[in-house]
């Protein structure tokens, strides 16, 4: 049974490996911890950011939401490329950031292409 677990987990690496074009299982885990990184680093600088505006963080609302997307958001996206170069992943999170920005710039424009 525990070889089955295996050869899910291995064959989920290798699926994000392909799908990132990336060279190792070892810049897979790289990739994976930056975002942890960075996910842990957003849940501990959104909440004094929102305290320093004055922001309720218990309650939700329109607000707050726009907030986030404005500011936390975008430093989402900063901290992404540092914790990148960090770990040595710069140039993968640089492509995905130029992604981002294109998209970003599609779905403000209008464009399809």
């Amino acid at each position: 049974m525990q070889g089955s677990t295996d050869e899910k987990s291995g064959n989920f690496l290798e699926r994000l490996k392909s799908k990132w074009k990336l060279r190792s299982l070892w810049q897979v885990i790289l990739v994976l911890v930056v975002f942890a990184c960075t996910g842990f680093t957003i849940l501990i600088v959104k909440k004094p950011i929102f305290d320093f505006l004055g922001v309720d963080t218990q309650e939700g609302g329109f607000f707050k939401t726009l907030l986030y997307l404005l500011l936390v958001l975008p430093l989402y996206q900063v901290f992404l490329l540092v914790y990148g170069f960090i770990f040595g992943q710069f140039s993968f999170f640089w492509e995905k950031e130029k992604q981002f920005i294109r998209r970003m710039g599609r779905l403000f424009t209008g464009r399809k292409n």
